[in-house]
């Protein structure tokens, strides 16, 4: 008998707020969530810097990771047990994918990735590859186990409707997340009728397909994940913190190339700046750790810096005006040109943030990224792409919103000291955006 097969002597469950509870049977799902590498997501909010937006925001990818795991369980044991396209023997795969799909986030994740060119899904895989706890709990189901995990969460693996369960327009993680982050912001948006989606869904060769009779409920969890993107995700208060803390890697990382003195050196983030962080520099990096530098910062010398951790950490945020890059880019060089003469660095306190998202969309060929379609199974036993059927989702098919703001510090213009009408002069040009 493998790992794989063997259960516990009594069921342990998880109360949660969003499933009630999540269940685990299985040895290996225990001792996989009781590893160091997943203990560590406990320290990794689920929504970086949403918490300074919605207070409530506070959840981890640990609580996260769970909740995508238990709807793959519930998928699984009570939804296509016994159907014939469902190959029952990748049960526990789709189990361990399902809890370590989000194992290399980072702290403040896209941030963080952003200032330091790297990618959370090729940490997971070398947390699921390498040398780790995690690893050496996978191995104890077969050599090869840790690369079919890695697979699945890399959506390489040969059998796609495994991959669909994590991985497709609608899938565990997004039914996961956007529930859960509307509990926990405290908004209405992000629910929806999960347990009727999951009564309707059904295996077919290679993917998830949803019975015609529950075409309303994917209709509307379509649009929860919108609403959601645009009220909470792309809020454009979280997106000035985000910026703001942008700013600070960037800062850090260009005062460490230039040989700056720290009062508190920035040992944890020596091998980004350098450019060959390992995985163990990695794991050793998570929220409390860059919060605690950001304190610390705050009484650095360099008044840039310590300017801006003292806005994140205390909240005192950039405000911002609409922007339209087509229309308004000459405005900006003039600005950037204002503030430099006004003595506030434009590299730090003038910037733009984009948002975009796609709603639902379907494979249109010749196109490079490949979506792959929700389709409804018929009464008549054939499959229908859902837009083709659902005149809401046709509506928002395709159609890309996208949203530019440009970032700046109001109080600094506010101040009184240095030259007051070139302050008047920027301030009147923002109100004119």
């Amino acid at each position: 008998m493998n790992d794989s097969s063997i259960k516990l002597s009594e069921e342990k469950v998880f109360k949660d707020p969003v499933h009630g509870y999540v269940h685990v049977r299985d040895k290996l799902i225990w001792d996989l969530i009781g590893t160091k590498e997943f203990q560590r997501l406990r320290r990794i909010k689920q929504l970086g810097t949403t918490y300074l937006t919605f207070h409530g925001a506070e959840h981890s990818r640990f609580s996260h990771s769970l909740g995508v795991y238990e709807i793959v369980r519930q998928i699984i044991d009570e939804v296509f047990e016994g159907q014939p396209d469902w190959n029952g023997s990748e049960r526990i795969l789709s189990l361990c994918a399902a809890l370590l799909h989000d194992l290399g986030h980072g702290p403040f994740s896209h941030s963080f990735e952003k200032v330091f060119d790297l990618d959370h899904e090729q940490f997971t895989k070398k947390i699921i590859l390498e040398d780790t706890e995690v690893n050496r709990v996978l191995r104890a189901v077969s050599p090869d186990f840790p690369q079919r995990v890695a697979e699945v969460i890399s959506k390489t693996y040969h059998d796609k409707l495994v991959v669909s369960l994590i991985s497709s327009q609608i899938d565990a993680d997004r039914m996961d997340y956007l529930q859960r982050d509307a509990y926990f912001t405290g908004v209405s948006y992000g629910h929806f009728d999960m347990q009727r989606i999951m009564r309707v869904m059904r295996p077919k060769e290679d993917h998830v397909v949803f019975k015609s009779s529950g075409m309303h409920a994917v209709e509307d969890y379509i649009m929860s994940r919108y609403q959601m993107y645009w009220q909470v995700y792309f809020h454009p208060v979280t997106r000035s913190a985000e910026v703001i803390l942008t700013k600070i890697l960037q800062r850090v990382k260009a005062l460490f190339h230039a040989g700056y003195p720290f009062k508190k050196e920035p040992h944890h983030f020596q091998s980004l700046f350098e450019g060959n962080v390992t995985l163990d520099d990695y794991l050793k990096l998570d929220e409390p750790v860059i919060l605690y530098y950001f304190h610390m910062w705050e009484e650095e010398e360099d008044q840039i810096l310590r300017d801006l951790c003292r806005r994140f950490m205390d909240r005192h945020l950039f405000k911002y005006v609409e922007f339209d890059p087509a229309e308004q880019y000459r405005a900006l060089r003039e600005l950037e040109d204002l503030f430099r003469k006004a003595g506030i660095d434009p590299e730090y306190y003038l910037a733009v943030d984009s948002s975009s998202d796609l709603p639902y969309d379907f494979y249109r060929p010749g196109e490079e990224e490949e979506r792959l379609p929700i389709h409804l199974l018929m009464p008549n036993g054939e499959l229908s792409e859902l837009s083709r059927e659902s005149t809401i989702v046709q509506a928002i098919s395709g159609k890309r919103r996208t949203d530019h703001k440009l970032y700046y510090p109001e109080d600094l213009l506010l101040d009184e000291s240095g030259n007051l009408e070139l302050k008047q002069t920027i301030l009147s040009i923002l109100r004119k955006f």
